[in-house]
């Protein structure tokens, strides 16, 4: 996944635009985009738009954002959508390997009792919303089999902080949440999943959003949640591999293929070592995730 569109499960209309907008996954909102009388129905919604899209040919992934543990609304989300197969659940709130150890342990009853098979659907965790969150980004390493993606996000953690911004004057995140983004890497690595970047909410702002995808994945991300089918293409693009990475990967893999055992290779008088052979073979991954390889 590049490129992931929260869409409010609650919207017929915003949900069939963002199945045209090219993202790799849909992430049906039922959480802040959904007033709570307007719950019900967008669970029954979320369902009934995930039946009618998992039958469509070269459809994105698709995700649910329940509410949060600490809600009390978590059963009802899941017992509304699993039956209906999302690819994947997003917990927002997230608090370190035990809360994905317990919404693991949700997840397999309601696939019991949907015949589904065990593990069928994922988890992608947002591991910065809280303050205690920050503590135990490291935590997520072997919490569940079902954990394939970790971001973050910047607004609830600043509103929980009582901060005035989380953003300076040019747009840049300010120190605590460059922390928070800088533990989601490092979890999502140390927990060897998807690193995923958070929204841009100036969606109208291109280069701003250009800028911060360039940015995320020079750091390490490889993908980067949207909140306007606008934004999609921006970020597709970005975190696409060119033709250029894909062959000098190639270049890479192919001088330590020739050369079994070696730790250090030579290439035009530039030598790479073992990280760079990994490195080239993620980024031939996602270059073939991407369909440009």
């Amino acid at each position: 996944m590049r490129s992931l569109l929260f869409v409010p499960a609650d919207s017929e209309k915003k949900l069939d635009k963002g199945l045209s907008s090219g993202a790799d996954a849909l992430i049906l909102d039922l959480e802040d985009s959904i007033a709570p009388e307007r719950k019900a129905q967008a669970r029954i919604g979320a369902a009934a738009f995930l039946r009618a899209a998992r039958a469509s040919a070269n459809r994105p992934r698709l995700l649910v954002r329940v509410n949060s543990l600490s809600t009390g609304l978590t059963d009802d989300d899941l017992d509304a959508v699993v039956p209906a197969q999302p690819d994947a659940i997003m917990l927002p709130k997230a608090e370190g390997g035990a809360s994905i150890m317990h919404l693991d342990a949700k997840l397999a009853v309601r696939e019991a009792q949907a015949n589904l098979p065990d593990g069928a659907v994922k988890i992608v965790a947002i591991a910065t919303e809280t303050a205690s969150a920050l503590f135990l980004a490291g935590s997520y390493r072997n919490a569940s089999l079902r954990l394939s993606g970790l971001t973050w996000g910047a607004e609830d953690l600043s509103a929980e902080l009582g901060a005035e911004a989380n953003r300076d004057r040019d747009g840049h995140f300010l120190d605590p949440y460059r922390l928070a983004r800088s533990l989601c890497i490092a979890g999502a690595a140390s927990a060897g999943v998807q690193a995923i970047d958070t929204v841009y909410v100036d969606f109208r702002n291109t280069e701003g959003l250009k800028r911060e995808s360039e940015e995320a994945r020079r750091d390490g991300f490889t993908a980067k949640m949207a909140i306007h089918p606008a934004q999609v293409a921006v970020i597709n693009a970005v975190f696409t591999p060119t033709s250029e990475q894909v062959a000098q990967a190639r270049r890479v893999i192919a001088a330590f293929a020739a050369s079994p055992g070696a730790g250090v290779v030579g290439i035009d008088g530039q030598m790479y070592d073992r990280p760079h052979l990994v490195r080239a073979q993620t980024l031939l991954a996602r270059a073939r995730a991407a369909g440009v390889e």
